[in-house]
């Protein structure tokens, strides 16, 4: 058996907006089916302090339920559900150090990229997590089992990576995958086969049963939807202009539900209140017609939201960190035709922005303006606008800015729950397709990998600082203020290194900055900063 330290140094949350520096938390032992992993580095989300804020009222903190046996749950020491303390952390590299006998898919020695989101293994409102409901990798050590990081069906959360890349580059590679995801994500113009259909009004729905059926079919009036609170359904479909009684029947939408309404000539006369937020963590989705056949609400939803040839792109937040993702991935795309602009109220971070994607987009000839909206606001008229700014009115606004047939990515973790008044006529009059995803899956990150590997992309371009254990809290306080200039990554093995951007390594750590390649992070760099921590 590997022989470890007893105790190692971890954050934990251990309530809402309470964590701590745990500097003796236990190293979990390692049973049959399980795993110890050394974490090499781990990246610092935004969805962090999401579970910090909400600890275990979040989706991914609750039981799991279903996907694995209940007596093998018992058998996980890192298994952290409801008001147990956590470990957050879900953007790691980690290294296998120790396997159990009856651990077949991986092998002492396998450097891994953690996907956090362990889909088959279900709560009551989402999925089990890594750096969730089981401890994450904001610790030197974790514990992980095989029958939570490999499905029923044989898939893999835990991804091979080769020595190449330094641990910044792979630990980012999971919020770049989230990005890429959004894109990627398929999505439904059809109501769903074996469903829940409400139908609100009067008005007919043969042209959608035609070749897709429903398991039940709900037909009721406007004034008899208060009778249905509570219940969810699969599709919707509303048939008027009735404000009130569109909000209503939205309520009704359950996880990846399809609402359509159904005008026949008629207007809505005001802006509605729409939970935002549903749309970007359950997937909910918007569409309609000014006709009368519902089926052509659903015929202008995208296959997906993947940029298209000639669209004219706006980036609003594209200076913050995961902005600069979503426009580093537009300029290098291969799109033919695109042109970019990206805003934010910095100057200086829009300065960044320039800096690290202008080369890119040169390199591309994709057209790239930068622009500070607080001097100079955004004109009507882009064909895809994605908003990274969690900001109702601003995603409200972004649908003001678009033209006929735009995408509208509602990119920014607004939480579900979270309303924002919506032009809804004229979402439909220009066929405007508002979509949000949350998280990635395996395939968004060996998308990403692949991109790194050919050199399209190189993930710490979005690195802005580093820190040890001692600088979380610093770390995760300018993530929630937003001051943060980018993604920060941690090194858990070093525990007294505070916060430290990479542009203040010169004065810090001159041997590090030494090792920069025109200021971007290298793997030579990270060898010198772990070897002079040492």
């Amino acid at each position: 058996m590997t022989e470890y330290p007893k105790t190692q140094c971890a954050i934990q949350i251990v309530g809402p907006d309470e964590f701590i520096v745990n500097d003796h938390k236990a190293i979990d032992p390692v049973g049959p089916h399980q795993m110890m992993l050394k974490v090499e580095a781990c990246g610092i989300c935004f969805s962090d302090t999401k579970l910090l804020h909400q600890f275990n009222t979040h989706p991914r903190k609750s039981e799991v339920i279903s996907g694995i046996d209940v007596e093998a749950l018992k058998e996980i020491p890192s298994y952290r559900p409801g008001t147990e303390p956590t470990t957050p952390g879900h953007e790691p590299v980690v290294r296998v150090v120790e396997v159990g006998e009856k651990v077949t898919h991986f092998a002492v020695g396998d450097r891994l990229l953690v996907q956090a989101d362990w889909k088959h293994l279900r709560t009551a409102k989402s999925n089990a997590a890594f750096g969730y409901n089981f401890d994450g990798a904001l610790e030197e050590y974790v514990v992980v089992d095989e029958r939570c990081v490999v499905s029923p069906d044989g898939e893999e959360f835990l991804i091979h990576v080769s020595e190449g890349p330094s641990a910044a580059a792979v630990g980012l590679i999971e919020p770049w995958a989230t990005v890429e995801g959004s894109y990627a994500w398929a999505e439904r113009n059809h109501i769903a086969d074996g469903g829940r259909l409400l139908v609100v009004g009067e008005g007919t729905i043969d042209s959608l049963t035609a070749e897709h059926t429903p398991a039940e079919i709900v037909r009721v009036e406007v004034v008899e939807l208060d009778s249905l609170e509570g219940e969810s359904f699969d599709d919707i479909v509303f048939f008027g202009a009735d404000p009130e009684g569109i909000e209503k029947a939205a309520l009704l939408l359950g996880i990846r539900g399809v609402m359509c309404t159904v005008l026949s000539g008629e207007r809505i006369g005001r802006k509605l209140s729409l939970d935002i937020g549903r749309v970007h963590y359950d997937f909910t989705r918007f569409c309609g017609t000014t006709g009368s056949d519902p089926a052509e609400g659903y015929a202008w939803i995208p296959a997906n939201g993947e940029l298209r040839e000639n669209d004219t792109c706006a980036f609003i937040g594209a200076a913050g960190p995961m902005g600069v993702m979503h426009t580093m991935r537009a300029v290098t795309s291969g799109v033919k035709g695109l042109s970019v602009v990206g805003t934010d109220l910095s100057d200086e971070r829009l300065e960044n922005l320039k800096k690290v994607v202008g080369p890119s987009a040169e390199k591309n000839g994709v057209p790239l303006e930068i622009l500070n909206t607080s001097t100079q606001p955004l004109e009507y008229g882009y064909t895809y606008v994605t908003c990274l700014v969690p900001v109702p009115p601003l995603v409200s606004q972004a649908v003001d800015m678009c033209a006929e047939g735009a995408i509208l990515n509602a990119f920014a973790g607004i939480p579900a729950g979270t309303f924002g008044d919506f032009d809804l006529q004229g979402i439909i009059e220009r066929k405007i397709f508002m979509l949000g995803t949350s998280g990635s899956d395996v395939s968004d990150m060996r998308t990403v990998l692949k991109k790194i590997e050919e050199g399209i992309i190189d993930t710490t371009i979005s690195l802005w600082a580093v820190t040890g254990m001692a600088g979380f809290g610093d770390a995760i306080g300018s993530v929630i203020t937003r001051t943060s200039g980018g993604k920060i990554m941690v090194f858990p093995m070093l525990h007294d290194l505070g916060l430290t951007p990479v542009s203040e390594l010169a004065e810090k750590f001159p041997e590090v900055a030494a090792k920069l390649n025109d200021g971007l992070w290298t793997k030579e760099a990270e060898e010198a900063l772990l070897a002079s921590a040492k």
